[in-house]
């Protein structure tokens, strides 16, 4: 494997599969540093569980799952109530609509095929897809993903439907003060080359910690000029430019592999250009 990542100082900003990422770095000559900007905390389980009993005792005409982790804390939430084939056979019954690919992956190991299924990711692009359906008096759970999103439940309810349940199997926590001080000092020496953001939330964190420090502006600033953003998908990449970065790199596969390979070749592009001149 080429060395296009040779010396460059990458930061890991999520919490999940860090040790992966860190070692395609290493492979490529870079040098990982893991700074998470959130973690994931599980919803009290005893909760999840009563939402799991609620659904397959009532049933409902639409479910809507955003994540694919939020699908499976239920089918866990099922299988420790002993109750995975109601719970799946209530689903079948029921009009599935999923946000990513990833998600419909895991419905799929239930056999749940999806009636909607967004591969781009956004909510905003599931809601297009939805708009065309009917949800007048019909009754609709979502799964949420770390936060609630008031934009698919104002959505559900501007179409009619009386009747919404959210259901939150996890939820974001914030990082670590002493994290977000040291990586904002890292961006502003320049101390490190790239930033790889794997959600939204990461955006946010860091963000508003530089607000609340007066250096928002310099933090734009940063990413404009010096360091690299680079984001998983489109939901992060959006987060981003809310905030004022426009410099930003996004594999044409949402994964965390193609976003590694996606920096080198910016790289890679840089020294050909270099050597060209």
């Amino acid at each position: 494997m080429s060395k296009d990542l040779q010396n460059k100082k990458i930061v890991i900003a999520g919490s999940q599969k860090t040790e992966e990422m860190a070692e395609i770095i290493e492979r490529r000559g870079g040098i990982p540093l893991v700074r998470s900007l959130q973690g994931l905390t599980d919803s009290d389980p005893v909760e999840v569980e009563e939402d799991v009993k609620r659904f397959t005792r009532q049933g409902a005409d639409w479910f809507i799952f955003t994540t694919g982790i939020g699908f499976e804390a239920m089918i866990q939430a099922a299988e420790r109530l002993n109750a995975v084939s109601e719970f799946e056979k209530r689903l079948k019954e029921t009009k599935i609509a999923c946000r990513g690919y990833k998600t419909n992956a895991y419905l799929k190991r239930s056999g749940i095929h999806p009636v909607v299924c967004d591969d781009d990711g956004t909510i905003a692009s599931m809601i297009e897809k939805l708009e065309v359906f009917d949800f007048t008096d019909q009754k609709v759970w979502i799964q949420l993903h770390g936060e609630l999103s008031s934009q698919l439940h104002h959505f559900i309810q501007s179409k009619g439907s009386m009747d919404v349940q959210v259901v939150l199997p996890y939820r974001y926590h914030a990082p670590e003060q002493e994290t977000l001080a040291s990586l904002m000092n890292e961006l502003i020496q320049r101390e490190v080359d790239a930033v790889c953001f794997t959600t939204r939330v990461q955006v946010g964190y860091l963000f508003d910690y530089a607000k609340e420090h007066g250096r928002e502006e310099e933090l734009k600033s940063v990413f404009e000029q010096d360091v690299l953003a680079a984001a998983v998908g489109k939901v992060t990449a959006e987060a981003l430019q809310d905030k004022g970065v426009s410099r930003i790199i996004v594999p044409e596969k949402e994964r965390m592999g193609a976003l590694i390979v996606e920096i080198a070749n910016y790289y890679e592009g840089q020294l050909n250009e270099v050597k060209a001149d």
